[in-house]
């Protein structure tokens, strides 16, 4: 029996669903997911694997103009997601018209690739705009392939997962079949802390952060952990922090939730924070944090 695989790369504009779509596809969740922009900062895998295929989900940061370094990097994660795709699936919501960035628009109108064209969102349109919308995006893609969807309510979700796996190429496992991403444990505790961080915090702190896990020790029945949250300036620590550490207790109790249902162990974290000044504009700041590789 013959067998599938390939790379299929998600990208769009910030905060259009593409990290709410690869959790639907792959059945966890690998990516964070908040209302602000700019909550992907990586390049993520997602593996989902089927008796005769294995599809490889590329969940990429927002399309932006980039400000500083760490933005930069952001956009290095998107543009490398062109060079190894089999698919590309470009994400808008209803009421977008274009691309923040036209290098990037030309790249998906002249691929050489199938384009799946996705306009989510439409549970918050009536039917006379989504057939405004499909008329524009099939004059604007010509070579795309539209799929209206909703990602959070999973309409269409299950079609445009089939019409993936019958393009995808003959080709043996690029994974281990049982393997669920590229990224390791301690990743996954640092996006869950960045998540409540988004979720709790407003203004500039959210981005600001960046989370490092210094341990991860597991046992039989325990996974204690502990974490840095970096910050910036002396004045973001004290609100992280909050009055009598109400505010930081407040996020390691929101993460241990969240991460003991994704590793299925009672989870013990301790978190604590640090200033790094201008660590978003520091070259070997982000090499470490998993930036500028």
């Amino acid at each position: 029996m013959s067998h599938k695989a390939g790379f299929v790369n998600i990208i769009g504009n910030p905060n259009v669903g593409k990290s709410t779509l690869m959790n639907a596809f792959v059945g966890e969740r690998l990516s964070i997911i908040t209302s602000k922009a700019q909550t992907t900062r990586h390049r993520i895998l997602g593996i989902v694997n089927g008796e005769d295929f294995q599809l490889i989900l590329s969940d990429t940061p927002g399309i932006i103009k980039p400000a500083y370094e760490m933005q930069e990097s952001m956009m290095n994660f998107v543009k490398s997601a062109f060079e190894d795709a089999d698919i590309l699936i470009y994400m808008v919501e209803i009421g977008e018209q274009d691309l923040k960035d036209e290098a990037f628009f030309n790249k998906i109108i002249h691929s050489k690739i199938p384009v799946l064209l996705l306009l989510n969102k439409i549970d918050n349109s009536n039917q006379e705009q989504l057939e405004s919308q499909v008329a524009f995006w099939t004059e604007k893609v010509p070579n795309a392939e539209i799929y209206p969807i909703s990602a959070l309510q999973n309409f269409n979700v299950p079609e445009v997962f089939q019409r993936i796996i019958s393009l995808l190429p003959e080709s043996p496992a690029y994974y281990p079949k049982d393997q669920l991403t590229d990224k390791p444990e301690r990743f996954f505790v640092n996006e869950t802390i960045r998540e409540k961080i988004l979720l709790n915090y407003s203004k500039e702190i959210p981005y600001a952060v960046e989370i490092v896990t210094e341990e991860f020790f597991e046992d039989d029945n325990i996974i204690r952990i502990r974490s840095l949250i970096m910050v910036e300036r002396e004045t973001q620590k004290g609100i992280v922090i909050g009055h009598k550490g109400a505010a930081l207790k407040k996020v390691g109790m929101d993460a241990r939730v969240d991460l003991e249902k994704f590793f299925g162990k009672q989870i013990h974290i301790e978190l604590y924070v640090k200033v790094n000044k201008n660590w978003r504009s520091n070259a070997n700041m982000l090499k470490r944090f998993g930036y500028n590789q």
